[in-house]
């Protein structure tokens, strides 16, 4: 099995394991807090700045504003599209470290050393930015490029996803230089996972599970290359 396929699969399997199943529901309760948060903030601010009404010729004045406050519900599945990546990035400084830490001990790889949760967030933070820019930048060059949208989306958020989770693995046990040259000579592996993780935060319900199964699965290709390198 390739890596970056065997990285994953036992990212899957760890999910179930106690440890990392209770960093799990913490990170799907954050997440769908922060989605919640974001739905309440569209409800109140079309209530507080929305139209009430608006005219229409021979009908008149057609009340509009309880229904658009309302209507904004329907934002809930959009945001848990479009914010999933963004949110994963910034999730992974919170989550990188605990689920390293646990399945490092699990199946007995070498132990890393904590790099510090200012440290996680702000290169997550970075990574916010850039995935961010990106989707703008594809939503804007849709017109133009077509069917190609969606692969250079996936693309892009694949290398993005995946530089970020995958340094953040590394440098637990390696300077930044080192863990830059690593991931440079397995391109391929660490670009592939991405993808996958790219692919499954566009699965509605499903991609809040992804930033913990991340974390792990980039766990286990950390290890999976080093030992192939030495």
């Amino acid at each position: 099995m390739i890596p970056a396929l065997r990285a994953l699969a036992l990212g899957v399997a760890d999910l179930f394991s106690p440890r990392v199943f209770a960093v799990l529901a913490m990170g799907v309760a954050l997440t769908l807090g922060l989605f919640i948060l974001l739905q309440a903030l569209a409800f109140w601010a079309l209530r507080a700045w929305g139209p009430e009404s608006i005219a229409l010729p021979w009908i008149g004045s057609l009340p509009i504003g309880e229904a658009l406050s309302w209507g904004s519900l329907a934002l809930f599945p959009l945001m848990s599209l479009f914010l999933a990546a963004p949110v994963a990035a910034g999730f992974a400084g919170l989550f990188s470290e605990q689920v390293s830490e646990t399945v490092e001990a699990a199946h007995g790889y070498p132990r890393g050393t904590s790099l510090g949760l200012l440290d996680g967030l702000a290169e997550s933070l970075l990574v916010i930015g850039a995935v961010v820019v990106v989707s703008i930048a594809v939503l804007i060059l849709t017109p133009f490029i077509g069917p190609l949208a969606p692969i250079l989306f996936y693309a892009a958020n694949g290398w993005l996803l995946g530089r970020e989770f995958f340094q953040m693995v590394a440098r637990r046990h390696l300077p930044a230089e080192d863990a830059d040259r690593l991931r440079q000579r397995r391109p391929g592996a660490v670009v592939t996972l991405g993808i996958g993780v790219a692919l499954l935060l566009t699965v509605p319900l499903l991609n809040i599970l992804v930033p913990v199964l991340a974390a792990a699965a980039y766990t286990h290709l950390f290890h999976i290359v080093s030992a192939r390198r030495g």
